[in-house]
Parts: structure tokens; C-alpha cells; sequence
């Protein structure tokens, strides 16, 4: 017959374990990035693109409301597909790039709705502005790489926010004042980062 201090110990194992650590990631900028679109003129939507330079992840599948993020975004990247307006982009009455380059999203807590979707609360700072945001995501996928070297994590989230909110008050008669951003991101597990992703070759992508 077991004795009843090694049932409880036993006990106080699986509790324990039931409420491991989450899992640390580090966002992986290769397959990670940041791609909104602006009304312009009402002609069309014009796309851009912006680049997640450094982030961490802690995601534990079983308990959602233990997971974290934090992210970087350079600015300076921003991509519209012309040099001249990228420019622009840069310039002080949008993105105003030469006062500060990063925005930073840092999470408060995170919201499990289903099984793979949930939303994000935290606090974005742009442009010297920090703004709360509730951010709907979805996890696409976490799971070993195609030779089991490192874990993955997927990310999709979209949101749209209002530029006016961070000080970008101008061109309200040519450019729109909502802007739809969506965030799509992989993570590497075990805190390995970018450094780990040339281990995968282009023609053997991770599965």
C-alpha cells in the first residue's frame, strides 16, 4: 500500500506540471512580418509592408491567459513599392521615422475565445503615442520542423486602427484616416531566434 505523503507528493507533481511555464519564443523576421493598406483618394487601397526586427513569445497551449508578447517594428523599413513614396511614409506627418524609428507592442494579458483563436490585449507605442489595442489573433500551427530541430509557432492577426490616434493627422483629404494591418508570425522556440532558420534550406521549407 502507498503511503499517503508519497500520494500527495505524486499529487503536487502533476499539479505542477499541469501548470508548466509557457513555452519562450523568439520571433523570427524572415518569416514574420507587419502588411496594412490605406485608402488613397478613393481610387484604391495602397499596400505596405513593415519589418518585425526582435520579439518574444511565451505561449502555453493549455493556459492561454500565462502567454506574453512583446515586438518591435522598424518604421525605417516600410515598404510601398516606390522609393519616393516610401519617402514620404518616412516623413514627419506619417511615420516620422528620424524621431523614432521602432513602434513597440508589449501585451497585458491574452484571451482565449476558441480552441485556436483569441485576443490579444496590450499597449502599442508609435510615434511617441501609446495606445491600447485588443488585437482578434489566430495560432495557425505549432509544431516541430520538417528535420525536428526547433519548434514553431504560428501566428495570424488583423486589426484596424486609427492613424489620427498616434498623431498622423494629416492628408486626411488624400489618404485614410483607418488603416487595416494584418501581422502574420512564425516564432522559434527555445529562444534560438533567426540565427537557427539557415539550418533549413530553401528547398526543404519547414513543414
Amino acid at each position: 500500500m502507498r503511503h499517503p505523503l508519497s500520494l500527495g507528493i505524486l499529487a503536487l507533481a502533476m499539479a505542477a506540471s499541469a501548470h508548466a511555464a509557457p513555452q519562450a519564443y523568439r520571433i523570427d523576421p524572415v518569416h514574420s512580418a507587419v502588411v496594412f493598406n490605406v485608402d488613397h483618394n478613393g481610387y484604391s487601397r495602397s499596400f505596405g509592408r513593415l519589418r518585425i526586427t526582435d520579439g518574444d513569445i511565451r505561449f502555453d497551449p493549455d493556459n492561454w491567459p500565462d502567454s506574453s508578447v512583446t515586438a518591435t517594428i522598424d518604421l525605417a523599413s516600410v515598404d510601398m513599392g516606390d522609393p519616393a513614396w516610401d519617402k514620404a511614409v518616412r516623413g514627419s506627418s506619417l511615420l516620422d521615422t528620424d524621431r523614432e524609428r521602432n513602434a513597440r507592442f508589449v501585451s497585458d494579458s491574452v484571451e482565449k475565445k476558441t480552441n485556436d483563436e483569441g485576443v490579444l490585449h496590450g499597449k502599442l507605442t508609435l510615434r511617441g503615442t501609446t495606445v491600447p489595442l485588443d488585437i482578434p489573433f489566430r495560432v495557425n500551427r505549432v509544431g516541430r520542423t520538417i528535420y525536428g530541430m526547433h519548434t514553431v509557432a504560428g501566428f495570424s492577426a488583423n486589426i484596424v486602427l486609427d492613424r489620427t490616434m498616434f498623431g498622423m493627422t494629416s492628408n486626411t483629404g488624400s489618404i485614410g484616416t483607418p488603416v487595416s494591418v494584418w501581422l502574420e508570425i512564425e516564432a522559434i522556440g527555445g529562444g534560438k531566434g533567426p540565427a537557427s532558420h539557415d539550418k533549413d534550406t530553401p528547398d526543404a521549407p519547414a513543414q
